[in-house]
């Protein structure tokens, strides 16, 4: 990124100031990003950020938006014109893990989030894209079932509750090792074993 953002109009400085944040998160623990640190990387001062954002509170509900609105988009994107829901539920699964890779920032800061005691603005957008991508994934699984492409004994809430489950079990595998590209090596056998739990089988 061109760190050279002392001139930038209002928009396109807040809205850097959130992808600093988003890559920052990547290699530093999101609770110890502080606003001198942004404002460094920037090459901003911290009264710069102040004009743009009232608080360091605001600068995070602002990343969780940017979040929330990416990763949605991206996911309808990767399931748009395909008929098989599950094969729209594989290309959902795969785009989510690429998103991961390109921002690995992302996940710290949901977790992050989604780990604090106190309700917060950007905790609660953490809960609500957790809620609006399960409602997504509910209505493919429901497609499946009335198609005859999923069972029709699997239980909805549950299935989508594993598919987001899963994923986050890949991310934090892939921190925890310290290599984030592993998650996409993993992806592929990972869903062909969810999908086998869901899929209708053939009778002989």
């Amino acid at each position: 990124m061109d760190m050279t953002h002392k001139h930038l109009p209002a928009d396109e400085r807040r809205a850097v100031t959130v992808e600093t944040v988003v890559e920052l998160a990547g290699s530093v623990n999101p609770s110890e990003i502080t606003l001198a640190a942004i404002a460094k990387r920037m090459n901003v001062t911290q009264g710069a950020l102040f004009r743009h954002f009232p608080s360091k509170e605001a600068i995070w509900r602002a990343v969780m938006e940017w979040m929330a609105e990416r990763l949605l988009s991206r996911i309808d994107r990767a399931a748009r014109d395909i008929e098989s829901p599950l094969e729209a539920m594989r290309a959902m699964f795969m785009s989510h893990v690429e998103f991961v890779i390109e921002h690995p920032g992302v996940p710290r800061m949901m977790f992050g989030e989604l780990q604090r005691a106190e309700a917060s603005p950007a905790k609660r957008i953490a809960q609500t894209l957790i809620q609006r991508y399960a409602e997504r994934l509910r209505a493919r699984l429901d497609e499946g079932k009335a198609g005859g492409e999923i069972a029709a004994e699997t239980d909805t809430q549950a299935a989508a509750t594993l598919f987001i489950g899963t994923i986050q079990g890949l991310v934090m595998q892939s921190m925890l090792s310290g290599d984030i590209d592993r998650i996409r090596a993993d992806a592929p056998g990972v869903f062909a074993i969810y999908q086998r739990g869901i899929e209708k089988r053939n009778e002989d």
